[in-house]
């Protein structure tokens, strides 16, 4: 498999093991990272996945001591990624741009633009579907569909996944690993993505430099004014307090 410019790192731990002979549960889970932390203000439920999840390729933290990864999820355009793209340009970072299969077919030039700087793209299911609700090989067609396409129409083989609607599953996990696909949760997110809604700009950097922790994986949604007039000085907040973006 091709490597792409982020490498994630995932821990190790004891865990139920992928290839055991009885059939992986299938039972839906709603991912979130919790509010309670450790010393160094990781969120404890993430850990947990962490602890539990490592033998399926999955994380909802890196081990990257002080590394903080960004990343968004494409499920639509609503004018903001060209902005976003500039100033990640601007401050020399790498993303992950989690793409459905919608945003990959429509948005061919914004996608090209990822690629052409450096960005990683992720597979967020061709349809945006939950994947507990799928079939086994629903479940495969949602994922490889969307792998396929992007790598015919790209020329870019995608390493990641990252869960539609944050629903998982045993099961689920199974098949994402079986597909050759790492799986990426997030360790922090904030609700950034109700466009009629948005954050106080203030309160979102504020939210999230409060919240930097070494081996994030930050979730922000690219349909969000506030995620993208915030974005420069969040990067800038995070450098002055010691974290690699």
């Amino acid at each position: 498999m091709k490597l792409t410019p982020i490498a994630i790192a995932l821990t190790t731990a004891a865990v139920m093991p992928v290839n055991a002979v009885y059939a992986a549960d299938n039972r839906a889970i709603g991912y979130g990272q919790g509010t309670s932390t450790d010393s160094i203000n990781r969120p404890l439920d993430a850990i947990s996945f962490n602890e539990r999840y490592s033998g399926y390729d999955a994380c909802a933290l890196s081990d990257e001591e002080n590394r903080i990864i960004i990343t968004f999820d494409q499920g639509y355009e609503n004018g903001y990624t060209a902005k976003i793209l500039d100033t990640l340009k601007e401050k020399n970072v790498s993303a992950i741009f989690f793409l459905t299969g919608d945003y990959a077919k429509k948005e061919e030039a914004l996608v090209k633009r990822m690629i052409a700087e450096g960005h990683t793209l992720g597979n967020h299911g061709m349809t945006h579907s939950s994947l507990p609700t799928l079939s086994e090989a629903e479940a495969e067609k949602e994922i490889m569909s969307l792998h396929e396409y992007v790598l015919n129409n790209y020329g870019y083989e995608m390493q990641y996944f990252r869960f539609p609607c944050g629903e998982y599953s045993d099961a689920a996990l199974e098949t994402v690993q079986k597909c050759g696909y790492k799986t990426l949760f997030w360790s922090f997110a904030y609700v950034d993505w109700k466009t009629d809604s948005q954050p106080d700009p203030a309160e979102g950097l504020n939210k999230l430099s409060a919240s930097a922790h070494s081996g994030e994986i930050l979730l922000l949604h690219s349909v969000s004014a506030t995620n993208a007039e915030i974005l420069g000085d969040v990067i800038d907040n995070f450098r002055q307090q010691g974290f690699k973006v």
